[in-house]
């Protein structure tokens, strides 16, 4: 029996059982998922899990069962490409004809001293629900930093200020204005609805110090109570540490089947992978649809396509609280209510799709 090997089980790697199971996978092969946890996290609403506005439970997917689907859940180690084995810390090796590593990004703290060691993280459910803990257990009037004003620090902030109304929130923003790389109304949008809901964004920040309750914008301290983290990612460790051709985000460069350079076996996809597109669900699911047409085009005795179509991105989604958000797909921009509804629709199906 051949074996397909999906390292993590996020959102390319759902996407690749999505579209194998039950009918598309030869009879000559089974799938072997490894992940640390016995179910798919919700990574893009982490924000709210740490916010206290949302369930464990309502972040999570189970995994798809099938006779030739076997999941083991452990830490990987290692993955040696010469044996074509992939270790677990347990001890148990697991073999492979094909692998995917879809182990996902973890916070990239670009050398700030004490980054690390005393701030919050919303990069995986254990540390989600940890962050939940602290932010939740603050005392009325506390002030919760947050460092970083990309999507997740705008959505974490805004939901944040929802659960806790009594907490003074501060928004740290390298940019001179929010989501500067999008329309202008957009950025206004959002902007407004921080002023209005009392989230002070500090624009054009750079901190360059942590401590248990400090941050250290410029020359300036700022006491806080504590501390999230929202400003970069990067590939695992594991990724990092693997032996290939990297860019200078140190992650695997592939070629245009989404296969490391020198390892046609080996695919890398969502935030492992080099890419010029955002590190997004969206992105990883893409590059899942083009990785099961190349492996249903090998296991079919056909030769692959001389150039893949290029991936294009459709846009974004955010959400401000339970009740507003932000939508721009196709060079449109949706804002309010409607824009939330929206985000909120996507998750439900999402959430349907992947339950049957």
């Amino acid at each position: 029996m051949k074996k397909l090997v999906l390292l993590g089980g996020g959102y390319g790697n759902m996407r690749i059982l999505l579209r194998l199971l039950p009918n598309n996978l030869p009879e000559d092969t089974e799938i072997i998922l490894v992940d640390r946890t016995p179910f798919h996290s919700l990574k893009t609403e982490f924000y709210a899990l740490a916010a206290g506005t949302s369930t464990d439970k309502e972040v999570r997917v189970s995994f798809p069962e099938h006779p030739r689907l076997k999941t083991v859940f452990g830490e990987i180690s290692r993955i040696d490409r010469e044996e074509k084995t992939v270790s677990l810390e347990n001890g148990e090796v697991i073999s492979y004809d094909d692998l995917v590593i879809g182990l996902g990004c973890e916070d990239k703290y670009h050398g700030v001293p004490g980054a690390e060691e005393y701030t919050y993280s919303i990069q995986t459910i254990a540390k989600s629900r940890t962050t939940f803990e602290k932010l939740c257990g603050l005392p009325p009037g506390s002030t919760v930093g947050i460092v970083g004003a990309g999507l997740s620090g705008i959505e974490l902030a805004s939901e944040l200020r929802e659960s806790r109304s009594d907490l003074k929130i501060k928004l740290f923003d390298r940019s001179p204005r929010i989501l500067r790389d999008f329309p202008e109304k957009l950025s206004n949008y959002v902007k407004s609805w921080f002023i209005k809901h009392n989230v002070e964004v500090i624009a054009e920040s750079n901190i360059t110090k942590v401590e248990p309750t400090r941050l250290y914008n410029h020359d300036q301290v700022i006491e806080v109570d504590a501390i999230v983290w929202t400003a970069g990612v990067q590939p695992v460790k594991l990724v990092r540490d693997m032996e290939a051709e990297k860019d200078k985000f140190g992650r695997p460069i592939v070629t245009q089947y989404f296969t490391l350079q020198d390892d046609e076996h080996v695919f890398v996809i969502g935030d492992c992978a080099s890419s010029t597109l955002p590190p997004t669900a969206q992105l990883a699911e893409e590059q899942a649809e083009h990785v099961v047409k190349i492996l249903r085009t090998r296991w079919s005795g056909m030769s692959l396509p001389d150039k893949m179509p290029e991936i294009k991105l459709k846009g974004f989604m955010g959400s401000l609280g339970k009740k507003q958000g932000f939508v721009h797909l196709a060079d449109t921009t949706v804002t309010g209510r409607i824009a939330r509804l929206m985000k909120s629709g996507l998750l439900w199906m999402y959430k349907r799709q992947n339950d049957n």
